[in-house]
């Protein structure tokens, strides 16, 4: 690892002040990211400016039909909060598959969706239940807010404040992990929210996050299994590595699919 100064951030004036002072600094949330690419050199910014004690970017709450989630909430604290389990039972249960003890108590909700990954679990939530993502500079409807693989509509020095999720009729989420990593090969996200039906999968796009329309319209018609998993996907559209085809992966969408809607019906 490259020598680098830490600086804990004490507003969100004073992170943007940061980092535009310095244009190889770079904001610092779980770290769970960030600090494996550094320790491998492929990352050498100058400066980490730490937000997780920035009061703006914590609390849970439900206000109306959403559930609001500061964006420094660890993994773990969403997989045990009450407010949670109690609002999107389903979202809890996802946050409680994130990689092991030590990443749910280090990484955050925020970090994830900005960084992006395309096999992390939250933007398949995001996508599914119509989350805003409200920022230092804004807001962003989730179908918005990612752009491509490790990519979204976030500018360098554009900080994620919390996250609101419409608070579903139903929903459910379906993982199918790499047993060694345990990050996600395939997974769906399959909701029922104002706007209808909604199936969001993550882990396989070679985009990144996508939604599934012709599951969903099908869904309109009756929410059942069968409805989703007689939906062919392109493999063309898949990720294709030496954990799975991109055939393998475009059968998984459906079969995952499939499981969510029987989970969450």
């Amino acid at each position: 690892m490259y020598n680098t100064t830490y600086y804990a951030a004490t507003s969100l004036a004073d992170a943007a002040a940061k980092i535009a002072a310095d244009g190889d600094a770079k904001f610092l949330s779980g770290g769970q990211t960030l600090l494996a690419t550094m320790k491998q050199r492929l990352a050498a910014p100058t400066m980490l400016i730490d937000l997780t004690k920035l009061p703006e970017l914590k609390g849970i709450s439900v206000e109306g039909d959403r559930l609001v989630i500061g964006a420094a909430t660890k993994h773990a604290q969403v997989a045990s909060d009450a407010t949670v389990k109690g609002a999107i039972p389903s979202l809890a249960g996802l946050a409680a598959t994130i990689g092991d003890p030590a990443v749910r108590n280090m990484g955050t909700m925020g970090g994830s969706l900005a960084n992006n990954d395309p096999a992390a679990d939250y933007p398949a939530a995001a996508m599914a239940l119509d989350a805003i993502i409200t920022t230092s500079k804004g807001e962003y409807k989730a179908t918005d807010f990612f752009t491509g693989i490790f990519e979204t509509a976030l500018d360098e020095d554009e900080i994620i404040v919390k996250i609101s999720y419409e608070i579903p009729k139903k929903a459910a989420y379906e993982k199918f992990r790499n047993p060694a990593s345990r990050y996600s090969l395939c997974s769906v996200f399959a909701a029922e929210v104002s706007g209808g039906p909604r199936i969001a999968v993550t882990g396989s796009g070679n985009e990144g996050v996508f939604r599934v329309p012709a599951m969903e319209e099908a869904l309109t018609r009756g929410w059942t299994a069968d409805a989703v998993t007689s939906v062919k996907i392109d493999p063309e559209t898949m990720l294709s590595d030496m954990h799975g085809s991109a055939e393998y992966r475009a059968h998984l969408v459906a079969v995952l699919a499939g499981r969510a809607v029987a989970k969450a019906g």
